[in-house]
């Protein structure tokens, strides 16, 4: 039978990339799953819990712990938000008897996208192509509290045409940080620049990673400095679908 999933949308993907989503469906499907989108889902509660407003946060991850109990799992394409699943929630309720099993077994059942093809479903390679090279960022909270490293590249490595050129400091923080870059835009702002200067070292036309934060912060800046590199999400490249226009450029692609 296959496993029940339910794909946690983020808000920058809804707002910003659903190509994202629907790269995430096509390659869970692909993997043997059966994917819902819980409509009653909302936002994880990660910019209230990371700001110190708990109660804010608690509220929202009720709705999403209520919206995605039935499933088998729940996976997300994005490190940050399913760290915030899988760590934060038993935290936020650790003094509550009736939420923190709830919580706890939720985040049992939580995963980033790409280490839950990999590490639960056992994929190895996939369908796809894509002609360029390629380099990858490792974000800071799949990277550090997901363990979302070695996932990606073998993948990656999967993808007919595809060149991996690895920057330096690949693991060195882009300066998004949520709301870091609004609170230090300057130092936010010179962290980019650090990293694109990275990305231009490898000779890499397209830059992916697995944090749409990140992306979207890296795209502005790239298309700030006048930059060809494209972005994409690595789910987009792994389902074949980044056939369009990249992270950042005007015109998002149309499905």
């Amino acid at each position: 039978m296959s496993p029940r999933v339910g794909l946690f949308a983020t808000c920058l993907m809804n707002l910003f990339r659903p190509n994202v989503g629907f790269a995430a469906v096509k390659l869970l499907e692909d993997a043997g799953c059966s994917v819902e989108v819980p409509l009653a889902q909302t936002c994880c509660g990660q910019p209230g819990y990371n700001a110190g407003d708990f109660d804010a946060a608690r509220a929202l991850a009720k709705q999403v712990i209520a919206a995605f109990e039935g499933f088998d799992y729940v996976v997300g394409p994005s490190g940050s938000c399913m760290a915030t699943i899988r760590h934060d929630y038993p935290k936020l309720f650790a003094d509550d008897a009736d939420w923190r099993p709830r919580a706890e077994a939720l985040a049992a059942r939580s995963f980033e996208l790409l280490s839950f093809l990999a590490d639960v479903r056992g994929v190895r390679a996939v369908a796809a192509d894509y002609a360029g090279t390629v380099t990858y960022h490792d974000s800071c909270s799949g990277l550090r509290e997901l363990g979302v490293k070695a996932q990606p590249r073998l993948l990656l490595g999967s993808v007919g045409g595809l060149k991996l050129a690895e920057m330096s400091d690949t693991e060195v923080c882009c300066g998004f940080g949520g709301s870091f870059c609004v609170s230090y835009p300057e130092i936010s702002g010179r962290m980019a620049d650090d990293k694109l200067a990275c990305v231009a070292a490898t000779g890499a036309d397209t830059l992916l990673g697995g944090d749409l934060g990140c992306l979207l912060h890296l795209a502005g800046r790239l298309k700030r400095c006048g930059s060809p590199v494209k972005v994409f999400h690595t789910a987009e490249v792994l389902a074949g679908m980044a056939d369009g226009a990249g992270i950042g450029d005007q015109q998002e692609v149309q499905k």
